[in-house]
């Protein structure tokens, strides 16, 4: 793919409104409502409700000793989020610190930035070629503008080294929906780490209540049951809201979202719109007509889709219309919400000491709809049964190692290091590292290669542990998968979106307003990135050449 050359300027000035798709971290061991050690405060908040808890992952690599400690003397940098030692997708470092040292000689440096800087500052380091990190641990939308600009390497050859020199995982062990995001133009790009996907949490206790059962029977006129579709998902936050659903004597909420600009909300209506556009005649085209780079984000489906989220927000607390995404975590660990939809951090969180929700925690792939809209035919399609869309949603974060890295080989072995299966196993079970499930070793026999004792050994429910590895497995395995976008630019297409559904939420445009606003806006990037190039880019990155 030729090199594609882009104004830095842009991105640093929506870089104070990007979004991360990672766990918030839990409170430290010991700690009241704290901060992680070293965490920015600037605009990021964090789950309070839990404590981290003492679960460490295993030593696997053994020190070096003479010729083997072939990092003698180089320095590995990595550049990640801030969160500190007990903190999402940073901590991991720490613990492998002394392991990986130990084991090639290398000096390990980690250099944690406010999210909001880590990209640009990423960038700049690349595009002026100075080399400073030899790592990111990067969202995996950032591929379509760090392999267009030839910014990476291609891991391929240390993968498939048979030498015996680097640590070993299995990508045929992560499942495909997360495996796609790898790779990039059939290259191996990103060593696996974090899994990102959304499904629906819901109080499995309260579903099972026999008095709210027949309540609900009653008023709806069919039997309460875990929502198979966004009106049962309706129904059941309508019906809960306003009940005491923990005991403490106040009323509660249906569900909680978290709505604030910068806080992520635009990654949770990707989720939430994917069946309302995507089909079985539709399997990709979400954001751009293939043919023009025209925006179809203002499609009847998509208004459709932002309409019903927007009816939505009247069952959850009013706060949430400024909350970022561990504000709403900690609603549904204090008991507080009966249903929410997020990424995999939430169901290990639960299990946490200080969660008010473990054993009560139920988890299924997101619902569906009876019908979507067919963007090619431009009309609306009923299914058979129910129109069911998996999502990678997120960033699933995952290390990529730049090209002017004075150590590549050294910065694979601690990538592959921290992509070991006995590491990774660890990490999934845990709720503040911010690596979620994803790998068939995650999942409870017969999806995958785990079993339950790893999981009550871990301090899982055993009924919570099963809901949740079948929501992934059938998530990440689902036939129809949302198109993950990962064009240049992807950062502010994305940035433009949740503003304007921002918008819409707090009563500020309607949905068809926001819409239409976000086409435009997406219109102006295309044209300034240049429309030829992005076409084909984005046709590439799709498959639909």
């Amino acid at each position: 793919m030729r090199k594609i050359l882009f104004p830095i300027v842009s991105i640093l000035v929506i870089a104070s409104l990007v979004l991360t798709a990672c766990a918030p971290a839990a409170t430290p061991s010991g700690g009241e409502a704290a901060q992680p050690s070293g965490a920015d405060t600037s605009g990021e908040t964090y789950a309070t409700v839990v404590e981290a808890g003492e679960l460490v992952p295993p030593i696997v690599a053994q020190p070096c000793e003479g010729e083997a400690c072939f990092c003698k003397d180089k320095t590995v940098t990595v550049i990640v989020n801030t969160a500190g030692e007990k903190g999402p997708i940073s901590g991991p470092f720490y613990e492998v610190r002394d392991e990986f040292q130990a084991a090639t000689g290398a000096t390990l440096e980690i250099v944690e930035v406010p999210f909001a800087e880590h990209f640009p500052k990423l960038l700049t380091d690349l595009t002026t070629g100075t080399g400073q990190y030899d790592t990111s641990i990067a969202g995996a939308w950032w591929l379509g503008d760090l392999v267009g600009g030839d910014y990476i390497l291609p891991l391929d050859d240390y993968y498939n080294d048979t030498s015996g020199k680097f640590p070993q995982w299995d990508i045929e062990d992560v499942q495909q929906g997360p495996r796609d995001l790898l790779t990039y133009d059939g290259k191996l790009y990103m060593v696996a780490n974090d899994h990102d996907g959304q499904v629906m949490y819901y109080r499995s206790d309260l579903f099972a209540d026999p008095a709210h059962q027949a309540a609900f029977k009653e008023q709806y006129g069919y039997d309460l049951r875990v929502p198979d579709t966004m009106q049962e998902f309706r129904d059941a936050a309508e019906y809960f809201d306003g009940k005491d659903l923990n005991g403490d004597g106040t009323p509660d909420d249906g569900l909680t979202m978290h709505l604030k600009v910068g806080g992520q909300g635009m990654f949770h209506f990707m989720s939430f719109a994917a069946p309302f556009v995507i089909g079985p005649d539709n399997p990709k085209l979400f954001w751009f007509d293939p043919e023009t780079m025209e925006p179809l984000m203002d499609s009847p489906g998509h208004q459709r889709a932002m309409e019903t989220l927007i009816d939505l927000i009247q069952f959850g607390p009013e706060a949430m219309m400024g909350w970022s995404l561990g504000e709403s975590w900690d609603h549904f660990l204090r008991g507080q919400a009966a249903l929410t939809f997020t990424w995999g951090d939430l169901g290990a969180l639960a299990q946490q000491e200080g969660s008010a929700v473990k054993g009560k925690t139920g988890a299924a792939p997101m619902p569906g709809t009876t019908e979507y809209y067919d963007i090619v035919a431009g009309e609306w399609k009923q299914v058979d049964g129910v129109n069911k869309v998996g999502n990678t949603t997120g960033g699933s974060w995952a290390g990529v190692i730049s090209r002017f890295s004075d150590a590549p080989d050294c910065t694979y072995f601690l990538l592959a290091l921290m992509a070991h299966p006995a590491k990774s196993e660890v990490y999934a079970y845990r709720g503040w590292d911010g690596v979620d499930p994803g790998r068939f070793s995650h999942y409870l026999e017969p999806n995958g290669t785990n079993t339950i004792d790893g999981y009550l050994a871990a301090g899982w429910d055993a009924a919570d542990a099963e809901a949740y590895t079948n929501a992934y497995f059938e998530n990440f395995g689902a036939e129809m998968q949302f198109p993950y976008l990962r064009i240049p630019g992807t950062f502010e297409y994305w940035t433009a979106l949740d503003i304007h559904l921002s918008e819409a939420a707090t009563g500020q445009k309607n949905a068809a307003e926001a819409l239409k606003a976000t086409v435009d806006d997406f219109n102006a990037i295309t044209d300034r990135l240049g429309r030829d190039m992005q076409r084909e880019i984005y046709v590439k990155s799709l498959g639909l050449e």
